[in-house]
């Protein structure tokens, strides 16, 4: 069995250069101490400033590093301002913000991260800040943990009743994929988009259709390596060091590195039968929804996954009537607004067809070959008969596992020969209490959103009680709460960046007077970030930041704590205010 640490990137920045250091998150918890020892003879000096010419950071940040790169071997590039190589590094996902580091390390051991961590802990700098990078899908510049280049290993543990998966936290979620399907199992939470990071998504939550029914994630976690921002390598659980463990989970990358997880697996389906189902109503829509993920004693008879999406009512290739079938020949079925496919009663017609958007719920169920034949299309019959979607709008397709929950690398293949993949992405994700989301219906979908939206939009119920209040992550306080997810891109014939940016804060703005939640947030202000964990979890984060990350050195993006400024003095000044 291979477990190695895959190809990590950090990027080293100086905080001065910048107000908004747009930079990245980790993650962290680990053992294993070992002093940092430099040879700072005039010749290892010499061999080392000579080997790093280009580095533009002060003098002194310069010879530490310097020092450190020779003396360790540690792979760290310098980088000149506006090269292609100090470019690349600064891009994200969003391509929204960009602040070029100063210096990179591609590391090829645990060690080599917890040797720069300790360099920068005790350097005299009160400006350099690390940041661990992977694919880069933050949206504005938070940026995660790095991706992977060899595959996780599934793995059944004498010890352990329960099948887990060791990855690194640079593997990405589709390659620990592939590598555990050959064992016939699979983690049972994802995301949509499998590109991704363990670490990155590990370090925010990780929400997808299954989520209301095995939680997000990082409910699936058994155990994690990190190194914190002091340096240490922790290996950390629910029993082994829980603070640092669940601080970590939903933590933003603050308390240090993800270098490995263990993910619990469970057995996987070889198909899934996929659903989408139109609807008019968006009371009738959220009610149906509400319905597939309450707890059900019959779990044979509940869907494995439950999405919904706003639909604009037009031919909009994107988020348009065009994105709702399964395969060119439906198209003909939606292609035009009309009685034989709207409600039987006039008046709800009439409002559906005159309404700026209409609802599609997105639905699956796995099941194996074996299962193929009369018995399977009686369970699916029973699991849709209670709701009420516009039955001439029902599709269905079977795909495999693999290609359902790889779903949307199709998409980006297609975007990509399109030059539509590279575009700035303004995206925004909110949590919002099921009591309000009718409220937000009629405040956003049906008043703030143009009819060319350039982007789909997800709204979907998830379950409060599949979250564990230990971690990080923050939800807001109801059984029952929405993802809302306005995905859109800047596309040539569409609205541009600041108009949808501003839209976004418009947006936002209804969903905290809502009492809603930012997910994947960055705010600029502290009284933001302290109103958004709420006045007990925002003391956890402060407090976790002091014991993980005194010096403040990691994930400067989210722009939560002044480099060098003890973070307890945030709660000192908050509490003498």
């Amino acid at each position: 069995m291979v477990r190695t640490l895959g190809a990590l990137l950090l990027t080293i920045h100086n905080q001065a250069r910048s107000e908004d250091p747009a930079l990245l998150q980790g993650a962290g918890a680990g053992v294993e101490d070992h002093l940092l020892q430099l040879d700072t003879t005039p010749a290892a000096a010499a061999a080392a400033a000579a080997a790093s010419s280009s580095c533009v950071l002060e003098k002194a940040d310069c010879k530490i590093l310097e020092l450190l790169q020779h003396n360790h071997g540690l792979h760290l590039s310098f980088l000149q301002e506006n090269t292609s190589s100090a470019v690349a590094v600064s891009r994200d996902w969003g391509l929204i913000k960009h602040l070029q580091p100063a210096a990179v390390l591609h590391p090829t051991s645990v060690h080599e991260i917890a040797e720069l961590i300790r360099a920068v802990a005790s350097s005299s700098s009160t400006n350099l800040t690390i940041a661990a990078k992977g694919v880069g899908h933050s949206i504005n510049g938070q940026s995660q943990v790095c991706p992977g280049d060899d595959e996780g290993d599934a793995i059944r543990d004498e010890d352990c009743a329960l099948p887990f998966v060791e990855a690194s936290g640079g593997e990405l979620w589709v390659d620990v994929l592939q590598a555990t399907l050959k064992e016939g199992l699979a983690p049972n939470s994802w995301t949509d988009y499998l590109y991704l990071t363990v670490g990155g998504t590990l370090s925010n939550a990780g929400v997808s259709g299954q989520t209301f029914r095995h939680g997000p994630q990082i409910s699936s976690v058994l155990q994690m390596e990190v190194v914190t921002g002091t340096g240490q390598i922790v290996t950390c659980s629910a029993s082994k060091q829980p603070e640092l463990f669940f601080a970590v989970l939903g933590g933003l990358g603050q308390f240090g590195i993800i270098t490995k997880a263990r993910i619990l697996l469970v057995p996987a389906p070889q198909k899934v039968r996929w659903i989408r189902a139109m609807y008019s109503d968006f009371e009738v829509f959220r009610r149906d929804q509400e319905m597939l993920i309450s707890e059900m004693e019959d779990q044979l008879h509940t869907f494995d996954y439950v999405e919904g999406f706003v639909m604009m009512n037009n031919q909009d290739p994107i988020n348009g009537w065009k994105s709702v079938p399964f395969s060119p020949g439906e198209d003909q079925a939606v292609s035009a607004m009309s009685s034989s496919t709207l409600p039987a009663d006039p008046d709800a017609a009439a409002a559906a067809a005159s309404s700026r958007v209409l609802y599609y719920l997105e639905a699956a169920v796995g099941y194996n070959l074996a299962d193929v034949g009369p018995a399977l299309e009686k369970r699916v019959e029973k699991m849709l008969a209670p709701l009420s979607f516009i039955r001439s709008l029902m599709f269905s397709t079977d795909i495999s596992y693999f290609k359902f929950l790889n779903r949307i690398h199709d998409l980006e293949l297609s975007l990509r020969a399109q030059q539509l993949w590279d575009v700035p992405h303004p995206w925004l994700n909110i949590f919002v209490p099921a009591s309000s989301i009718t409220t937000f219906d009629s405040l956003v979908f049906q008043q703030l959103v143009p009819v060319e939206y350039g982007g789909p939009i997800l709204v979907y119920p998830l379950n409060r009680n599949k979250w564990d209040r230990r971690t990080a992550a923050v939800v807001p306080d109801e059984e029952v709460f929405y993802l809302v997810a306005f995905l859109r891109n800047v596309l040539p014939s569409g609205p541009g960046l600041q108009s949808m940016l501003d839209e976004n804060a418009r947006i936002l703005r209804v969903c905290e007077d809502l009492n809603g939640k930012h997910y994947l947030p960055r705010y600029t202000e502290e009284e933001q970030w302290k109103r958004h964990f709420g006045s007990e979890k925002w003391t956890a984060f402060v407090q976790h930041k002091h014991m993980f990350d005194p010096h403040a050195i990691l994930a400067p993006g989210q722009n939560i704590f002044p480099r060098n400024q003890n973070p307890l003095d945030q709660l000192l000044l908050h509490s003498s205010a």
